[in-house]
């Protein structure tokens, strides 16, 4: 042993080759936090003094190699002052530099998934070698940074301006072959020879068959572009990266501008500019709502790990209804790895619901990211049946039949009598009360609500909607089933519209309420779409379906009329009246045409202006400002009360269930995060400005005395 650390250690290979191993005490993965680096420095000190060390190869102990620096730690350091920020990243870069700078050759053997800093720090080898289950990359602007330890430095200059933008601009992770194919990595390899392989490369560097020290140099001098060259480079990858970034989304188009400044810099100067635009977007809004967002997704993760030690088995599951719902949850549970049953009552509904699965599946293999083999062993993983004859061995039944409570509760009834005594019941439905569906079950602790969102292959949110006797074990049972189809799992309690459409229902009163005064409802979906979300309320009610959002209004204004119950006659009203139902007919708010690839194109369709006359007043002057508030705080005082009511655990997870249920926009974080970010009392004076409105707007007495007390729901 050379040395040994809690972070680190340096044990020796084979004839003056020495491994310096990343693993983490404690940890069941590497990352990178203050003391690991601090631990790092340590070790290189400790390789630097030992003469006899010839080569190196940097490993670790873990499955997967260095996942990134300790986000935990992002919080606390991004409040500090700008020169306190500058001071520590240049601190780490001189760690980072002193690897690179050994005057021995130094090689990554990379086992598994390396991002971020677990990946820059790999950059700092001369060699890197890749094993075919690894995934590299540079993930930093999706928690609204870019990398700050040498990333757009190293990069750019290894695989060229063009590619390094794709990398760090887009943020995604790598596989082996596209990562060799720009030369991000020197070799991949299977797993088993990655560490020979690794110090064969070292022998051959000892042995002069190839010049690391030219590699170093080639890292630490300026990019080789010719000035025209480069300015044509940046300025066409800049234009591109906006683009898909969006207004809102800065350290993409950050990350071009400061690799385009430092590009013809050496080493040590770049990394001072890189340091500098770095702490500029680390005290950014945005950075501070992703990387609370993240936070908030570890949290529930592990929440959801916790309970899985209470969950019964998941081995195989049954969907009820097959249709595009029933074909969608079928599709995604035998993807994941979970047989599933799939029944209905006559074969075009099978039909359907195998086309629907089979369809999804053929997508996948021509993106690339599903072979032909693959996926006809997930088709036989669905096995479609007109009877209850397999149900015996079921351990998870998810009813996704119409939504309508009376056919609901007669299916579940059914199915219960052809299930074993431990098999959970769950009902896909996104209104009906779980309470009520459960009334009839001679089992109802081992039933609760799994709510997909449509489509369910690209709808992350699964809510598990607990009953008054629904059992802890079913809660964790179902729970663990949406991990194990690679879903998100947010647990609450039964209410009209649950969490989700609860929430969203007081957002659409402040569209209808706007409407009714003048706003042009063109004008509304503009501004909220400016303002991150994907789409605005008419065309989201256009793809919701209006005759489905008129059934869930419904609903919404039975279980919660003080507020949600309206008095006047709305735009929505009409729409459904006129059989304008959306997407589904081809005439909402707007109109639908189907364009080159057959989905259905938004247009305006002028005549809708002359059917809203009877409930609209003449269109008048509205500010951007006041369309966002009156849109938004009704959401917002909504999601308040939900968990005042305790209908969803934590601040975390009704953030998490808004992003993921209904794409509310990503970098401002979560409702409670946007009132965080106006500051509670800023909150209740704009909610008490419009209060005159509707009660959807009137905040609640516990959110007043946070306001006077200056208290933040994140607690900062």
């Amino acid at each position: 042993m050379i040395y040994q650390g809690k972070a680190f250690q340096v044990l020796p290979v084979e004839n003056g080759i020495a491994e310096l191993q990343f693993n983490l005490d404690g940890e069941s993965v590497n990352k990178f936090s203050r003391s690991a680096i601090e631990d790092l420095a340590a070790a290189l000190d400790a390789i630097r003094s030992d003469k006899s060390i010839k080569g190196l190869v940097l490993t670790s102990g873990k499955d997967v190699f260095i996942v990134g620096a300790d986000i935990n730690e992002f919080t606390q350091t991004f409040k500090q002052d700008d020169e306190t920020i500058f001071t520590e990243l240049m601190s780490v870069n001189k760690v980072f530099s002193g690897f690179e700078d050994l005057d021995i050759p130094t090689v990554a053997a990379i086992n598994g998934i390396a991002l971020g800093g677990g990946f820059e720090i790999c950059l700092c080898a001369d060699y890197r070698v890749l094993s075919t289950e690894a995934k590299v990359g540079l993930p930093e602007v999706k928690l609204g940074i870019y990398p700050g330890w040498g990333g757009t430095v190293r990069l750019p200059r290894l695989i060229g301006a063009d590619n390094a933008v794709e990398w760090i601009a887009s943020g995604k992770e790598f596989r082996p072959d596209a990562a060799l194919k720009v030369g991000a990595v020197d070799a991949v390899v299977a797993p088993e020879k990655l560490k020979d392989s690794a110090v064969a490369l070292v022998r051959s560097c000892i042995a002069g068959k190839l010049d690391y020290k030219a590699r170093k140099q080639e890292k630490k001098g300026k990019l080789k572009l010719p000035p025209i060259e480069a300015m044509m480079v940046f300025e066409t990858t800049a234009a591109v990266v906006k683009q898909q970034a969006g207004p809102h989304m800065l350290a993409p188009i950050a990350a071009v501008k400061t690799i385009q400044k430092h590009a013809f810099m050496e080493r040590d100067k770049a990394l001072e500019v890189e340091a500098k635009g770095f702490l500029k977007l680390a005290k950014s809004s945005v950075c501070d709502a992703l990387v609370g967002l993240f936070l908030n997704d570890q949290a529930l993760k592990k929440k959801a790990k916790t309970s899985s030690k209470l969950a019964g088995k998941t081995d195989k599951a049954a969907v009820l209804g097959a249709g595009i719902m029933g074909g969608g949850i079928a599709c995604q549970s035998a993807l994941k790895g979970t047989p599933i049953l799939m029944k209905d009552i006559n074969q075009d509904g099978l039909d359907l619901g195998l086309a629907e699965a089979n369809k999804l599946l053929a997508k996948r293999v021509a993106r690339g990211r599903l072979d032909a083999g693959k996926m006809g062993n997930v088709l036989n993983s669905i096995v479609p049946t007109l009877s209850y004859g397999d149900f015996g061995s079921v351990d998870v039944v998810v009813e996704a039949v119409v939504e309508n409570a009376r056919v609901k509760k007669a299916v579940l009834a059914d199915v219960e009598n052809h299930v074993s005594d431990n098999t959970v019941l769950t009902s896909n439905t996104s209104t009906i009360s779980i309470n009520e569906l459960a009334s009839d079950l001679k089992r109802p602790e081992q039933f609760c609500g799994m709510h997909f969102f449509n489509p369910v292959h690209a709808m992350p949110l699964v809510e598990v909607i607990r009953g008054e006797k629904t059992s802890d074990k079913t809660v964790a049972t179902v729970v663990e089933y949406a991990r194990k189809m690679g879903k998100t799992p947010v647990v609450v309690n039964d209410c009209p519209g649950f969490m989700v459409n609860r929430v969203l229902f007081p957002y659409f009163g402040g569209f209808s309420a706007l409407l009714r005064d003048g706003a042009d409802f063109k004008q509304v979906d503009k501004v909220m779409e400016r303002f991150g979300w994907p789409m605005g309320p008419a065309y989201l009610l256009d793809v919701v379906g209006i005759d489905t959002a008129i059934h869930a209004e419904g609903v919404m204004s039975e279980g919660y009329p003080d507020r949600m119950k309206r008095d006047f006659k709305t735009a929505l009203d009409v729409m459904f009246e006129n059989q304008r139902f959306g997407q589904k007919n081809g005439v909402g708010f707007y109109k639908y045409e189907q364009d080159k690839k057959g989905k259905p194109k938004k247009v305006v369709d002028e005549s809708v202006y002359g059917l809203l006359d009877e409930v609209c007043a003449e269109h008048g002057t509205f500010e951007d400002e006041e369309i966002i508030a009156r849109m938004m705080v009704p959401l917002c005082m909504e999601t308040v009360r939900t968990l005042e009511d305790g209908i969803v655990d934590s601040v975390a997870e009704a953030d998490i269930a808004l992003i993921m249920g209904i794409g509310f926009p990503l970098f401002r974080g979560g409702a409670l995060k946007y009132i965080d970010s106006m500051g509670v009392a800023g909150f209740v004076e704009l909610a008490d400005k419009y209060a005159h409105i509707s009660p959807l707007y009137a905040p609640t007495d516990k959110l007043r005395e946070m306001a006077r007390e200056g208290k933040t729901f994140y607690g900062e």
